[in-house]
């Protein structure tokens, strides 16, 4: 007899640093994290609350043989995973393989191909971002197996609910390859794919037990303000009350922000390595990257202990002559505060938007980096697209003008009345007042408050548990979602040829926002021509902020309007009977599966001869 699971694993794979978490029905608190199992240096294993989201390639004969080996694997890896495969790669970076979950979401290069290191000249090792991302989830799923034998559970792996967290900005294509990612990975065909920001949403909810709804009411705007090491991602959840129970629903999620607490660290440590110049002082690239690790714990014991004028700094050399080598300087409060909270945390005006980077013509291929490194900039501008979100739509518009609120729609963004922070860049209180304040001051009408009670580092983890836990038991509170952005099939326009003018491509709305996971949605009045026995194209189109955009809605200009998510190349076979190059009619169809991906296929008329359409995860 087949039994459901009997308790869930949250997995936050992280850009920079990952975690887990587990939940079992009928604990006081439903999810506790997962101390990770890892290698901390040659011969020596041990656990920590996060893994770094890297791999080292190491040299051969670089450590004694067998000395890299995790307990649960029958030989030495190729590569060693964790923090000690970051702190060596610090030295090699060329060796190094980072933000391999960025380039899942890079259309211009094929996340399927051994691309990382990024710009190493290695011929041969290299590994592609899915493969690197399947090596985490392999490894965090045995960190969870070593987790449960260590605390004597019962649970086997084969009875967990696994979630998986992404970017509430992750396009169809980076989800797919996430699944893929988790399947290749073992950890089956029915893990449920959830946005960080909701996740940290759960584990608050998940800390704070019922008493959520006595820090909430209805009408209340919810930003969720999440920056990590190496990106930045908001969402904006609404409290809404129905039939006497207080509801909350995702109204915005923002785009992938590259910037993160790594930037900062990077700053200060250009900073510092301008001032040991003006000294005389040269650095050679190693001891640049020790700066930059010095930096971000000198950052830290600034931000932790405020009666400190400044903390000093040891760049160590790597010649014979150690201690003759070693560079001296401090990291003062005063350029900790200029760089961190006057620089990435700006007061800005809240119509000032971030900077574009000057069109070159010749660029060097790699992540699309921020041009702009001041938060509050993008910040502002997510806000102003969720106003946007809100009022292309009617249902939103009603929600987010409730409770007498109408106020907000004639403002120039979408303020919220309370900020849940996530992240290690916002563990220091400092940080999480400048945000208060900076959002405060767009709006002085009414005060913006704090959710307080999870751990920035762990919350995603805890969340992304909890949540499998509600989805096990059907008990606790439910954020409403769907799909965070309304999708779109590109068109052909039917018009007659005119000499020297391209018609634009529109394109058909087959995805709404807010498509609610299990659902169907089939445009039952239209039909399309679909060439048979030919090779035919398909391009896709997506956008974070069309929320009033409904299945059939036609864009009369898919390039100017909507963002390209990919294409798809496809031989159509020709049906029997009807010879090449035919057109036949066919329905589209649009699937959002319970596990948060999206199936698309073209069903034929009065006919069962089906077609399906999967975004393409290869670039073209």
């Amino acid at each position: 007899m087949t039994t459901g699971p009997s308790h869930a694993v949250g997995i936050d794979l992280g850009t920079s640093n990952s975690a887990l978490a587990v939940a079992f029905p009928g604990e006081a608190r439903s999810s506790r994290p997962v101390e990770i199992t890892q290698v901390l240096g040659p011969g020596r294993i041990g656990e920590k609350r996060t893994f770094a989201s890297a791999l080292y390639l190491p040299v051969t004969g670089q450590f004694p043989p067998d000395s890299l080996r995790p307990p649960w694997a029958d030989r030495e890896p190729a590569f060693v995973a964790g923090d000690f495969a970051r702190e060596t790669g610090a030295q090699a970076p060329d060796r190094l393989v980072t933000s391999a979950k960025s380039w899942l979401s890079y259309r211009s290069v094929d996340p399927t191909q051994p691309i990382l290191p990024w710009g190493s000249d290695l011929k041969e090792r290299k590994i592609s971002p899915l493969e690197a991302s399947r090596l985490y989830l392999e490894h965090l799923k045995e960190a969870c197996r070593a987790d449960a034998a260590r605390n004597g559970l019962p649970a086997t792996l084969e009875d967990a609910r696994f979630v998986l967290t992404v970017p509430a900005s992750f396009d169809e294509v980076a989800r797919k390859l996430t699944a893929q990612a988790a399947r290749d990975a073992g950890l089956g065909n029915d893990v449920v794919l959830l946005e960080e920001p909701q996740a940290a949403f759960y584990a608050w909810l998940d800390s704070v037990g019922p008493a959520w709804r006595e820090q909430v009411k209805p009408g209340d705007l919810v930003l969720v303000c999440d920056v990590g090491g190496g990106t930045t991602d908001f969402s904006l959840i609404a409290v809404a009350e129905r039939s006497g129970n207080l509801e909350l629903e995702r109204i915005s999620v923002g785009r992938h922000i590259l910037l993160g607490g790594d930037n900062m660290d990077l700053a200060l440590a250009y900073n510092l390595r301008g001032r040991l110049e003006e000294e005389g002082k040269e650095l050679d690239e190693w001891q640049f990257m020790a700066l930059v690790q010095a930096c971000r714990l000198a950052k830290e014991a600034l931000f932790d202990k405020r009666d400190l004028a400044e903390t000093p700094i040891s760049i160590p050399s790597r010649g014979s002559s150690l201690f003759a080598g070693t560079l001296s300087t401090a990291l003062p409060r005063s350029l900790l505060e200029s760089v961190i909270v006057e620089g990435f945390f700006a007061f800005t005006r809240p119509e000032v938007r971030p900077q574009e980077r000057p069109s070159a013509g010749l660029r060097e291929l790699g992540l699309p980096y921020e041009a702009d490194a001041v938060l509050s900039k993008h910040l502002a501008a997510f806000l102003a697209r969720s106003l946007r979100n809100v009022k292309a739509s009617p249902a939103l518009t009603a929600l987010v003008s409730g409770n007498g609120r109408a106020d907000r729609l004639s403002a120039d963004l979408l303020r919220p009345d309370a900020v849940l922070f996530n992240g290690g860049v916002f563990r220091p209180k400092r940080l999480r007042d400048r945000v208060l304040e900076l959002v405060a001051s767009w709006d002085k009408t009414r005060p913006v408050r704090e959710l307080t009670g999870s751990d920035p580092d762990l919350a995603v983890a805890r969340g992304a548990a909890a949540y499998g836990l509600t989805k096990i038991t059907g008990k606790g509170p439910r954020i409403r979602a769907g799909a965070s952005r309304s999708y779109y099939i590109g068109l052909d326009p039917a018009v007659p040829a005119i000499p020297g003018y391209q018609p634009p491509v529109k394109a058909l709305c087959v995805v709404p926002q807010g498509m609610e996971e299990g659902s169907e949605q089939v445009l039952e009045d239209r039909e399309f021509g679909l060439w048979t026995g030919t090779r035919v194209t398909f391009r896709f189109f997506s956008s974070p902020s069309r929320a009033g955009d409904s299945v059939g809605t036609v864009i009369q200009n898919a390039e100017r309007d909507l963002e390209e998510t990919s294409g798809l190349e496809m031989d159509v076979p020709a049906i029997e009977g009807l010879g090449d190059s035919t057109i036949v009619p066919v329905k589209l169809h649009a699937r959002l599966s319970e596990l948060g991906t999206l199936e698309l296929w073209m069903q034929r008329k009065d006919a069962p001869d089906r077609w399906e359409l999967n975004f393409d995860v290869r670039t073209g």
